[in-house]
């Protein structure tokens, strides 16, 4: 596991009737464990912020073992590539030592109106250049 990890439990609303956390329920936990690395860069607002919006535009994802209904997990998010308009992030869901999921998503910078790319900001992207893996 990398040094950022954001920690989540397992509701009912996450699961099926099984009691198996539901496939899409994984990209949401993925979601906030990279809003949370955002925020720990001082980026409290990384999904709209000075008329940008950073989205993602791919994403691929490897379920391993089932999250269960009470679980503690934790996500993991690590910056692997930066671009003056993209990134690329690696990500997993963990419980305890156990991998349950890897992903990988890449993002884009875009104009809030326009909806076409944009440069991410100078000092943003510096900040994300010193924190890639």
């Amino acid at each position: 596991m990398n040094d950022f990890r954001h920690g989540l439990r397992v509701y009912i609303e996450d699961t099926d009737a099984g009691g198996i956390v539901y496939y899409a329920n994984y990209l949401k936990y993925m979601e906030r464990a990279r809003t949370e690395y955002w925020r720990s860069l001082g980026y409290t607002k990384p999904a709209l912020f000075d008329g940008l919006q950073l989205v993602v535009r791919d994403v691929a994802v490897r379920y391993l073992k089932p999250a269960e209904l009470d679980d503690h997990l934790q996500v993991s998010a690590e910056l692997t590539a930066v671009s003056r308009v993209s990134f690329e992030m690696n990500q997993a869901v963990y419980r305890g030592d156990q991998l349950l999921a890897r992903g990988t998503i890449k993002g884009a910078c875009i104009g809030a109106l326009s909806k076409r790319p944009e440069r991410l900001p100078t000092a943003m992207f510096e900040t994300l250049k010193s924190h890639m893996i």
